[in-house]
């Protein structure tokens, strides 16, 4: 039971990678300021050092091998399997945004899905967004306790993962029982089906994730000296405009 609860830890780190560095990638193009305002941050130090080791992961593992597979696999192929993907993605956008009673948005969630596996092969291909203008509305668990008023925490920088706080890691756990690529036990719709099977796949959307979105990690590291403070602020203030929309 202890290495089953480990291994699904470990594998909803490495799939939310992509998922953070999209957070950080979108949030680089508004304009940073180094005035930030003093909030509460009980685990600074901590929070500096994973920070550090994140960086190492991401400049000597991840990336690396994320240019390696851009290199080989074509744009178009990648793309494609990002789509699988976000389609998988549906049972957390779905609950999601029924619990904010964005019905609509819920109802298009559908649509998108019944679409996208069908005529866009799997998923395959997104036919929904752009034949059809039906886009995705994307909401996690932790955007809808924002929705309820219930605040960031603390931040917290976690392993591989990145940046993040105590709402949304809390968030994080409780997606993971509805994400079709987390093997979960008794559950009808696992993607894979065991432990070990689901860490590949979610290590293998991680990777093609990055391969589209490394250069602009890049281009934040080359910018700032001291890393912790520039993606803590981007995160924090890109989470808080997500749960405004």
């Amino acid at each position: 039971m202890k290495f089953i609860l480990s291994m699904l830890c470990c594998i909803t780190f490495v799939m939310a990678a992509s998922n953070i560095q999209d957070d950080i990638a979108d949030s680089f193009d508004s304009e940073y300021t180094q005035q930030t305002k003093q909030d509460f941050d009980p685990l600074s130090g901590y929070n500096k050092m994973m920070t550090n080791i994140n960086d190492k992961f991401y400049t000597h593992i991840l990336f690396p091998v994320a240019k390696g597979y851009k290199k080989i696999i074509p744009k178009p192929a990648r793309e494609s399997v990002s789509n699988f993907f976000h389609n998988l993605f549906f049972p957390v956008r779905f609950v999601n945004n029924l619990l904010q009673f964005k019905f609509k948005n819920s109802f298009e969630e559908v649509e998108r899905f019944v679409i996208n596996s069908t005529i866009g092969v799997a998923g395959l291909f997104d036919v929904a967004a752009k034949k059809m203008k039906i886009y995705p509305h994307n909401e996690d668990l932790g955007q809808t306790l924002g929705y309820y008023g219930l605040g960031g925490g603390f931040h917290i920088v976690l392993p591989i993962l990145g940046p993040s706080n105590l709402r949304d890691t809390v968030g994080l756990v409780g997606d993971m029982f509805i994400d079709p690529k987390i093997y979960v036990d008794d559950r009808g719709y696992n993607l894979t089906d065991n432990d070990t099977e689901s860490f590949a796949v979610s290590s293998f959307n991680v990777i093609n994730r990055a391969s589209f979105d490394y250069k602009k990690y890049e281009a934040i590291k080359k910018g700032n000296v001291v890393l912790y403070p520039v993606l803590k602020d981007l995160y924090e203030k890109h989470r808080n405009k997500l749960i405004k929309e």
